[in-house]
């Protein structure tokens, strides 16, 4: 077997609520404009066929609490509040009952986002990634398991900026369901234990500046955070 040239830096493992073991992050899938609402802010319309996607590097995820410095390339940074799927087992072109039995957990994430960038990429056609994929842009809470929590059904899903409310909405505006995502999805992709699916975020996504302080939330879940470091 061939030894590594050097060593490259660890993922972080996400904490799960009541238990020693956390959740080893393999891949991020997110999903685009679930929120009707967001997607108007947008000025985009959902697209009710079928859902999208664009994917996160987990070398670039950090966990709640963490301090980061305001990224390099932009000048228009956005916080965007969501639910995440973490799944358990394998799943592959599932049904909704399958789809259900192969969540591990749930938990609370901001898919921060370099806006200026994603949109003149999409104005070009363009990929997200400089928009979307960059260091410290995902933020994960530690996990629930999916029996202690229960169903997604109306759950409120909120952010604020220095105490300041931001996002404020609830689950049941969720475009596409968890259950419709994971068999849309697992139709494209063989998905295994340690994926994780942020399911989209509601209205109200905004700019952050250095200094701030994010904490964000959905009912029964624990909250995330995330400060910028003072410039």
């Amino acid at each position: 077997m061939v030894s590594p040239m050097f060593e490259l830096p660890a993922i972080p493992v996400i904490p799960v609520e009541g238990q020693e073991t956390g959740f080893p992050i393999g891949r991020i899938f997110c999903v685009g404009r679930n929120y009707a609402a967001h997607a108007a802010e947008m000025g985009v319309e959902v697209d009710r066929e079928k859902p999208f996607y664009f994917t996160k590097s987990a070398a670039n995820a950090v966990l709640s609490g963490a301090e980061v410095s305001y990224p390099r390339g932009t000048e228009n940074f956005h916080h965007e509040m969501e639910l995440v799927v973490a799944i358990g087992r394998p799943l592959s072109e599932v049904s909704p009952t399958a789809a259900r039995a192969a969540i591990f957990g749930y938990g609370c994430a901001l898919d921060m986002t370099r806006r200026d960038l994603q949109l003149s990429e999409r104005k070009k056609q363009r990929p997200w990634s400089l928009g979307k994929d960059l260091e410290a842009g995902s933020v994960f809470a530690p996990l629930t398991r999916a029996a202690e929590w229960g169903p997604v059904a109306d759950q409120r899903i909120w952010l604020t900026v220095n105490d300041e409310p931001r996002q404020d909405a609830t689950l049941a505006e969720l475009v596409w369901s968890v259950e419709e995502i994971l068999c849309n999805l697992s139709g494209f992709y063989d998905l295994r234990a340690g994926d994780l699916i942020m399911t989209g975020t509601p209205a109200g996504v905004g700019p952050v500046v250095a200094g701030d302080r994010i904490e964000g939330g959905i009912t029964g879940l624990g909250n995330v955070r995330l400060s910028l470091s003072p410039s």
